[in-house]
């Protein structure tokens, strides 16, 4: 049985610079791709004409959530809309995709497995009673027609995801045939742990596409084996475990996630990850942190969300990227051919409405919204706190309704103020994490001051006590600051979960046309963005000045970041290359003098240089005139 469990979206409120954050994605693209995008506002799924496969179920996988979470009932109407014509269009037998007849032989289910997962979903927000009755018919149908049709293409490769509405299902009605089908999806699946136990998973291919080691597929399978473990009982990390020490070591960027553009691509600072990878990657943490209760999972997520994910949209959640780089001087076209992808185009590191491929436009909503749905969770005997955001959640325990409110400006801040209000006093546990990347953790509660420290580390601290309304409990982290070697053999700039960049002052320009039907018009138009000033540098120096500000009005605001570190760094000869910056700099030796310059949260840049040199390394053949100088 899952340790943890998740809480219906409809019972929790976003508060602060989360609360924020969701409505600018609401206000952005995502809130409004039924309205401009002909492949969600003209899909098949609805009676249309357009794409009838996974953009539709995409949208909906963040829509949904998003809409409850801020409780916005012009965003519920229209998810309604899709959900009636969707269970609407269910077939006598079950099949619940919108192809004909005759071509289900070719139609690749994964996108039943996925619109499932947003049933599910859409139940938990609103308890809709005819949900269950379609998800156990499509279910079943599915069932036998697996069996007779083996699953193919990106079903085969994502088949753990059906286990997600499959377990939903077994536990409110279970069935034999459901377990059955399990075994089934996991023997005619791709075999990930045959794959990465028994292949070199560390070559980059070139202009090779698979679907084995395609990086969203990656992103996904993390959790393949801790969802098979809710029917088998195994060990639901063993297998997570490795498959994320392997990919940080073959594959890791400084942001923490890992490259794919299309396919795992590396190491190197100018390799791609692609959005879609980013927002699957989190869901996986997310369900690995759900299902073993593990800590560990947290980081990972929090990492990811607060470095990744932003850096990859826009501030105001209007474009985004297909790929991200963690040194990233120009987002301009790039000649086919010379770009340093491995299968994707030369646009695909623009913002726009869809650069390269529609996926991560209907895809990358899903990132906030589960976030924020996965920050708190219930257990047993209480609530864990996952993830540190401002959220506040209301559910039942035993005979009482708890509600958890949590305030903060973290990351960009070190200090969590956690209030609880009940109905009557009642005992509880209130577990919180310890986050792996801190040095220190002080939780002052209504009775005591607990001190926890990487000496007697725990990864969750229970604080297990009789609460009364209004109770509150503080926590203060503490952080180091620090240079840290990335996988590239270059060095980035950390503090707590968040990474650090050199920010490169950017010139936008709008890019409006038409292409293949489809509107770029802003604000979703595309942008060609070029860099206007100095970004070749290397660390000169190991003493940093944190300063902190307001969190503004758009959490990621490129020009008014609410953290910065300021340090010595010295000019590098570093070229450019075919619209980006060569993977190293011509030499490591300075160039001039070093220069203060401020780093921002990578989650704050759009162009910026994240993974460079450390010139304290080299301090002893330093010219002389280099040593010792004032911070």
């Amino acid at each position: 049985m899952a340790e943890y469990s998740y809480i219906s979206c409809a019972k929790i409120r976003p508060q602060g610079w989360l609360g924020r954050q969701l409505r600018l994605q609401a206000d952005g693209l995502s809130g409004n791709l039924d309205k401009v995008w002909p492949d969600v506002r003209d899909s098949k799924w609805i009676g249309g004409g357009r794409d009838g496969w996974e953009r539709v179920p995409y949208w909906l996988d963040g829509f949904i959530p998003l809409a409850w979470l801020l409780d916005d009932g012009d965003l519920k109407s229209r998810a309604k809309r899709y959900i009636d014509a969707i269970l609407a269009g269910q077939k006598e037998d079950g099949w619940i995709c919108p192809c004909e007849d005759a071509d289900r032989g070719g139609y690749d289910v994964w996108a039943a497995f996925l619109i499932l997962k947003v049933l599910v979903e859409w139940h938990e927000c609103t308890g809709d009673d005819r949900v269950e009755d379609a998800v156990y018919r499509a279910l079943k149908q599915l069932d036998g027609f697996i069996m007779s049709h083996p699953i193919f293409g990106w079903a085969r490769a994502r088949w753990f995801e059906c286990l997600i509405p499959l377990k939903w299902l077994y536990d409110r009605r279970p069935e034999e045939w459901m377990s059955d089908m399990a075994v089934h999806l996991d023997t005619y699946g791709l075999d990930y742990e045959k794959l990465w136990n028994g292949s070199d998973m560390s070559r980059k291919e070139e202009h090779f596409w698979y679907f084995h080691n395609h990086v969203v597929n990656t992103g996904m399978a993390i959790k393949c084996r801790a969802e098979m473990s809710e029917f088998t009982g195994e060990d639901p990390c063993a297998f997570a475990d490795m498959m994320n020490y392997s990919l940080r070591v073959l594959h890791g960027s400084a942001s923490g996630h890992f490259t794919g553009d299309e396919c795992l691509a590396g190491p190197s600072p100018i390799q791609g990850s692609e959005l879609c990878s980013v927002v699957e990657a989190m869901y996986s943490y997310e369900e690995l942190l759900r299902i073993s209760g593990d800590a560990f999972w947290g980081d990972r997520l929090e990492e990811t969300a607060y470095n990744a994910l932003p850096a990859t949209i826009s501030a105001d959640m209007w474009s985004h990227q297909y790929d991200q780089m963690s040194n990233q001087i120009r987002c301009e076209k790039i000649e086919n051919g010379k770009q340093p992808f491995t299968s994707n185009s030369g646009e695909a590191h623009m913002f726009g409405l869809e650069p390269n491929y529609g996926c991560c436009t209907a895809n990358f909503n899903q990132g906030w919204p589960k976030f924020a749905r996965s920050a708190v969770m219930k257990t047993p005997s209480g609530f864990a706190v996952c993830a540190y955001a401002p959220v506040k959640v209301t559910a039942p325990l035993g005979k009482s309704v708890f509600t958890v409110g949590i305030d903060t400006d973290y990351p960009f801040k070190d200090t969590v103020r956690i209030t609880v209000n009940v109905d009557k006093p009642r005992r509880m546990t209130l577990k919180l994490r310890y986050p792996g990347f801190a040095d220190g953790m002080k939780i002052k509660t209504p009775d005591k001051t607990i001190e926890v420290s990487e000496d007697k580390l725990e990864r969750f601290v229970n604080v297990t006590r009789v609460w009364n309304d209004g109770d509150k409990v503080t926590v203060d982290f503490d952080f180091d600051t620090h240079l840290e070697e990335c996988p590239s053999g270059l060095t980035a700039l950390y503090r707590g979960a968040l990474c650090f960049s050199v920010p490169v002052k950017a010139e936008y320009t709008k890019v409006e046309y038409e292409r293949d039907g489809v509107e770029r018009k802003f604000p979703y138009c595309d942008w060609s963005i070029a860099p206007k000033s100095d970004w070749a540098y290397g660390f000169a120096s190991t003493d940093f000045k944190v300063t902190r500000s307001k969190v503004p009005d758009m959490p990621f605001d490129r020009d008014n970041p609410p953290l910065k570190i300021e340090t010595l760094m010295a000019p590098l000869d570093w070229k450019e290359e075919n619209g980006v910056c060569r993977e190293y700099p011509e030499s490591d030796d300075p160039a001039g003098e070093p220069v203060k310059v401020k780093l921002v949260p990578y989650g704050c840049t759009t162009l910026r240089m994240t993974e460079m040199p450390d010139l304290n390394k080299y301090e002893d053949s330093m010219p002389d005139e280099f040593e010792g100088l004032p911070f």
